[in-house]
């Protein structure tokens, strides 16, 4: 059977070296993950799928909750034989990598959350999540990538970034953001599940990020049994792409513990 989603595998399976598992962020898709899938395909297999309603998976109107994207990734896995792998994802997607950990928790042997935040959501940001949901549905996505643009990388990345960032705003069709956006107003605690996971894990954070700043990736961090946190300079909510060299090189050191 087809996979549901789009996605990109590189690389090959070499032992010890775990599967990485990279999921996006909203409203991205897989190429946000560019720099760290050329990076380690070169040493492992590196699969990045794009979510539905992104990039190039099927649209789904109406809402996609947090355990939908990760059942969609679980049976994606299931379909390339994978039952093992290190699992890392940004934003909306360290939310829905934390869900997966909370669905199949014997099968992520590691867990980067990066620029993420394990709290249920508040009446306020549910209130807003719909609010925008509908403004997407009836304007479409620039308008909304103009505005947040210089929130998700600092104004000072450099331009050739800000251009991948907004190119994949508004490039989102409207109705699969607008059901991520539903399905995150609902969103659990994920917090009592942190003091659960006992594999390795990293909490990355870009130094100037706004929507998920520092002090929630210190609380992440201090509520994983065997967390380490890195902090990027120079960076906000994309670290990954704002400085690739410096996030992979966390991501390359903790690697190195989940090989082992």
């Amino acid at each position: 059977m087809a996979p549901f989603l789009a996605y990109e595998d590189k690389g090959a399976d070499t032992p010890p070296a775990l599967p990485l598992v990279l999921v996006h962020g909203h409203p991205f898709d897989r190429t946000m993950w560019a720099p760290q899938t050329e990076a380690f395909s070169a040493t492992r297999r590196v699969i990045a799928p794009d979510l539905r309603g992104y990039g190039g998976s099927p649209v789904v109107p109406g809402v996609t909750p947090l355990s939908r994207f990760a059942g969609d990734i679980a049976a994606l896995l299931d379909e390339l034989g994978v039952e093992h792998f290190v699992l890392a994802g940004l934003s909306m997607g360290g939310q829905i990598a934390m869900e997966l950990c909370r669905q199949s928790p014997g099968r992520v042997r590691g867990l980067v959350l990066a620029d993420t935040f394990a709290a249920p959501e508040t009446p306020g940001g549910r209130l807003a999540r719909n609010e925008t949901a509908d403004r997407l549905l009836a304007e479409g996505m620039r308008g909304y990538a103009d505005e947040v643009l210089e929130k998700m990388v600092a104004p000072y990345a450099d331009p050739a970034v800000k251009a991948h960032v907004h190119r994949m705003m508004t490039s989102a069709p409207p109705e699969g953001a607008a059901a991520a956006l539903r399905g995150r107003a609902e969103r659990p605690d994920y917090r009592p599940l942190l003091t659960r996971v006992t594999v390795p894990a990293l909490v990355v954070v870009g130094e100037d990020d706004e929507y998920t700043p520092v002090e929630d990736a210190r609380a992440m961090h201090a509520a994983l049994p065997h967390g380490e946190l890195r902090v990027i300079e120079g960076a906000a909510h994309l670290p990954n792409l704002e400085r690739p060299d410096d996030f992979n090189k966390a991501l390359a050191e903790f690697l190195t513990r989940t090989d082992t």
